[in-house]
Formats: C-alpha cells, sequence, structure tokens
C-alpha cells in the first residue's frame, strides 16, 4: 500500500503544509473518521488548520482516489483509504463502531449469485448493522 503522500504525489495534488498533516492523521487512522475527527486530530498537530480546509482536503483526496467515502447511515461520512484489502464492514446500531471483517464464505456466495445471474463479480460492498446480542439471565 502506497502512502497517502506518494499517491498525491502521483496525482500532481500540490501538497500544502495543512494537506501533509492532514494525509500524515489518515495515514495513521485505524478506524474510520469522519470530518470533524479528522479536523480535531489535525488541529492537535497544526492548531492553525481549520475544519474547511479538512473538509476541502477530503474532497480533493476523494476525487483523486485516494480516500473512499462511506455512509454508514448515521448521517456522518466517513472516511479510509481507497487500496486496503478489501473487507466488508459491521455497524453496531448502539455504539457506531464499524468492525471490518473478511468472510471467504460470504464471497464465495457474491460470486455464485452474480455467476447464476449471467455476471462476471467485478467487486461489491457489502455493510451488515447490527445490535449487540444481550445474555439473558436464566
Amino acid at each position: 500500500m502506497k502512502s497517502i503522500l506518494l499517491k498525491c504525489e502521483a496525482n500532481g495534488l500540490r501538497m500544502t503544509e495543512q494537506r501533509r498533516t492532514i494525509a500524515g492523521v489518515l495515514e495513521v487512522a485505524d478506524d474510520h473518521p469522519d470530518v470533524e475527527e479528522l479536523y480535531n486530530r489535525a488541529s492537535r498537530a497544526d492548531p492553525k488548520i481549520s475544519l474547511a480546509t479538512v473538509y476541502r482536503t477530503v474532497k480533493l483526496f476523494e476525487e483523486a482516489g485516494i480516500l473512499e467515502k462511506h455512509e454508514f447511515g448515521d448521517g456522518r461520512a466517513r472516511y479510509e483509504t481507497a487500496d486496503r484489502e478489501h473487507h466488508d464492514h459491521l455497524i453496531d446500531m448502539h455504539s457506531g463502531e464499524v468492525i471490518e471483517f473478511v468472510d471467504p464464505d460470504i464471497e464465495a456466495l457474491q460470486e455464485k449469485i452474480a455467476k447464476r445471474l449471467g455476471y462476471r463479480l467485478m467487486g461489491h460492498r457489502l455493510e451488515l448493522y447490527g445490535v449487540p446480542l444481550t445474555k439473558t439471565k436464566g
């Protein structure tokens, strides 16, 4: 996986210090932050960064194919790097936590369904929404 900075340079994007800071924050993110969270993290590194700058930079990175946007039904657009290994998402509807997973049975079933319908699967996005199972006493 190429670094975000290398991808920006390969796309010919002009990289200001603030864009470099935002790229660095995205580089180390192991979650799916929204713009507000990216702003909070970036402004710790550079207090002069504005929320508008983060919005513009995220939009620029998304349009360049560097970031992938996800909308998990909570009204917030969240982001992750676009070249990550394939994975699906399970969203905890209570906490908003996003859990990444890969399941070979799901992958095989999707291929089978596409083939049955006369298609070669070129990609997919799977989002599952759930609540934690509660254990009942008794």
